[in-house]
């Protein structure tokens, strides 16, 4: 149902099903659509509402109908992610698109979402279907391995997915080398057995400073 069109334009191709979505996302649609926003707490992607400590809101639409409707946002780069009943771990601004196989609710992050200045919570999809998570540049994919842990700057990390433990733990960035950092730079550790998604460009992020 879901493919690409280029890497930053996501095509939808529908038969009386639900896909819900970034709100503002939807470039184009032929056939016949409704789209409903949606917002506040609970259930699904609404759920992603309550994730910020600043109680700022995410909107999220969902569209229904036969046809196809093609999805982007702010030229971002567009990954699909598939998942067999596992739980994919991403933060709220990098996920455009879920199908309607799969849940999506929040989970507590601690002092790693707080670094990213994300508050303290991060979205979780899980169940079984396809997932569209957008990244500023290509995205990588990098396998964790039991005996290979992988450590991550918190800006480049956009999701990750499988049996993966993850901690934080100081360290440098190439910033600290070049003498842009303003203190003791902090990492993401990861252990266990998955993939992580990261992009070839940093946000701003709080670790790099503190």
């Amino acid at each position: 149902m879901f493919r690409l069109q280029g890497s930053k334009v996501l095509a939808v191709d529908m038969t009386g099903d639900t896909v819900k979505a970034k709100n503002g996302s939807m470039v184009a649609y032929d056939g016949e659509m409704s789209f409903k926003k949606l917002s506040g707490g609970g259930e699904g992607l609404r759920g992603m509402v309550t994730r910020r400590l600043t109680g700022e809101q995410m909107a999220v639409m969902e569209v229904k109908g036969h046809g196809t409707c093609w999805f982007a946002d702010r030229a971002s780069e567009i990954n699909l992610v598939g998942l067999q009943g596992d739980k994919l771990y991403v933060e709220s601004s990098n996920l455009l698109a879920t199908d309607a196989g799969l849940r999506t609710g929040t989970t507590f992050t601690g002092l790693r979402g707080a670094s990213q200045g994300n508050g303290l919570f991060t979205t979780t999809v899980e169940g079984h279907g396809q997932a569209a998570i957008m990244s500023d540049g290509p995205a990588v994919a990098l396998r964790v391995a039991p005996q290979y842990p992988l450590i991550v700057d918190p800006g480049a990390y956009i999701a990750h997915q499988g049996d993966v433990r993850q901690s934080f733990q100081s360290g440098v960035t190439f910033r600290t080398f070049l003498g842009e950092g303003g203190g003791e730079a902090f990492q993401i550790r990861f252990e266990g057995d998955g993939l992580v998604y990261v992009q070839p460009s940093e946000r701003n992020t709080i670790a790099g400073d503190l």
